[in-house]
């Protein structure tokens, strides 16, 4: 490779050089084209396709009136930075193009989705169906406020007390205390179900409607009792009964046919009257052998008493009260 004798620029008067001359030009200008950067001297704007010949793009040629090397292709894509072939034009004009592809691919995934999202819900009746009942339906009623709720009048429970609904197992068990029942009764008048003027009159009083009675023994035959149930119009009805009972008013014990039961109403024993709602619950119970209770004694038949009446007839008024309605 060497540069040529001389250029046809019009510096004919250029003085001929040496042998050694020319080689040490040689030398110069091949270090020269290994160092050269094109992207420290890419043109403002990118130069038209170079012609057959030409040097490649990016690659100033060297000054018309300089030497110039004849550098083998190779070479060109070996030495330094000029294998790279960059320049900032072309690199911007092909990234601008996939951005532009790249957002109007995700505007098109966005509208496609919505509009799936929209036939989907469209297509959806039970989904449809759900929010119009959800929206149509009426509030569920609540029951009437205070303690008792639809216990606390008749007008709002009206429906007549049975024996199966107070008293339906013969045989019941509450932690571990075992108790049997022995006879019912439905009394045709409220006051053939108490002893006492003065609790006969307040339940006449109170227009009551009903008296259910059962009796109950223990698992040893010692404790026996009776409970009864009056129905009465409201529950300021029932409070004056409560009032009204005392050591001559009470509920009237009902003897059973059995060897243990039969003995109630002989001898000494306890009374009780509560009341749920419109309704007044009346408890006798004694000793099967009528002696007068003690200390012990007393709290061994109110703990009977307590039990039973827990167990059936306050379990279905608790249903009265949530409902209005007596328990299946």
């Amino acid at each position: 490779m060497g540069f040529p004798k001389e250029r046809e620029n019009g510096t004919e008067s250029t003085p001929r050089r040496s042998r050694k001359e020319r080689r040490a030009a040689e030398e110069d200008a091949g270090s020269f084209a290994g160092a050269f950067t094109p992207a420290d001297n890419a043109p403002a704007t990118p130069t038209p396709t170079p012609t057959p010949g030409a040097p490649p793009y990016g690659l100033a040629p060297g000054p018309a009136s300089g030497p110039r090397t004849e550098a083998k292709a190779d070479e060109r894509t070996e030495t330094g930075p000029t294998s790279k072939m960059w320049s900032p034009y072309d690199e911007g004009s092909r990234s601008r193009g996939p951005l532009w592809v790249t957002l109007g691919g995700l505007v098109v995934l966005g509208l496609l989705g919505a509009g799936l999202a929209v036939m989907w819900n469209a297509d959806d009746p039970s989904a449809t169906g759900t929010d119009a009942a959800r929206r149509t339906s009426a509030p569920l009623p609540s029951a009437p406020p205070g303690k008792f709720g639809y216990a606390a009048d008749r007008s709002t429970d009206p429906d007549p007390l049975t024996v199966k609904e107070l008293f339906k197992a013969k045989k019941l068990t509450v932690s571990g205390r075992a108790y049997q029942m022995t006879i019912t009764s439905k009394d045709k008048k409220c006051a053939d179900g108490v002893l006492g003027e003065k609790i006969a009159k307040e339940l006449k009083a109170g227009k009551c409607t009903q008296m259910m009675r059962a009796s109950f023994r223990d698992k040893s035959g010692k404790v026996i009792g009776t409970v009864g149930v009056a129905n009465l119009k409201t529950s300021k009805s029932a409070a004056k009964v409560a009032k009204a009972s005392g050591k001559a008013d009470y509920v009237k014990p009902l003897a059973g046919k059995d060897e243990v039961t039969k003995f109630l109403g002989s001898g000494s024993g306890g009374a009780k009257v509560w009341t749920h709602g419109h309704y007044a619950v009346l408890v006798w119970f004694q000793n099967k052998d009528g002696i007068k209770p003690d200390k012990n004694g007393s709290k061994r038949l109110f703990q009977a008493a307590d039990d039973i009446t827990k167990a059936t007839v306050f379990k279905a008024l608790d249903a009265r009260t949530l409902t209005g309605t007596r328990a299946a």
